[in-house]
């Protein structure tokens, strides 16, 4: 499923504009986004939970050259499935 197909399954199913469907999953995502970026975990219960993970500086290699290249602390998102997501998908 992508994002125009979520705002098509909201509209049919809570009856409104896409305009409207369109608002509430931009606000959706976009809310999530600020959390995030802000260093906040978002968590919906029974489906993920999202978070910022840390990662050191350290050296790396160039796979194309070989070269020994140091790579700059980074944040970045990490996604852990919910338990109940986990047990509706294995059935």
């Amino acid at each position: 499923m992508n994002k125009l197909e979520l705002i098509q399954a909201l509209k049919d199913t809570q009856n409104l504009t896409k305009t409207e469907a369109i608002k509430c999953v931009d606000i959706f995502f976009g809310e999530m986004a600020k959390a995030l970026e802000k260093g906040d975990r978002v968590e919906i219960r029974g489906l993920c939970s999202f978070h910022i993970k840390t990662y050191d500086s350290y050296t790396g290699r160039n796979p194309r050259s070989g070269e020994k290249v140091v790579v700059k602390p980074k944040k970045l998102p990490f996604f852990k499935v919910g338990t109940e997501l986990k047990k509706r998908v294995d059935r």
